[in-house]
């Protein structure tokens, strides 16, 4: 007995998994201490595109860091932007 509605091509495994591990790592980010910033994680086929502002350099690295860890052996495209502004090095004259 030949059962071809059931049998697994493999079709869309790769998507839906990567679908699920991209859930997995927007639940791991709005979880942590950077829940509150506005970044956008995408699957452009099987690349994920990574969107948003964060305030500084180390966030952004953060950010990238649980990428690596959850996306693992997935190309990743970042354009996240740094905010970062940094305190005047000397006193604002106003005339």
């Amino acid at each position: 007995m030949t059962t071809h509605g059931s049998q697994h091509t493999g079709g869309g495994e790769p998507e839906q998994n990567l679908d699920y591990r991209i859930a997995h790592l927007q639940d791991r980010l709005a979880s942590g201490e950077l829940g509150e910033l506005g970044v956008r994680v995408e699957s452009r086929g099987q690349t994920v595109l990574l969107t948003g502002t964060v305030p500084s350099a180390p966030c952004r690295d953060e950010i990238l860091r649980t990428v690596r860890e959850e996306l693992a052996g997935v190309p990743v495209h970042s354009d996240l932007v740094v905010t970062e502004t940094s305190s005047p090095d000397h006193a604002e004259e106003l005339a």
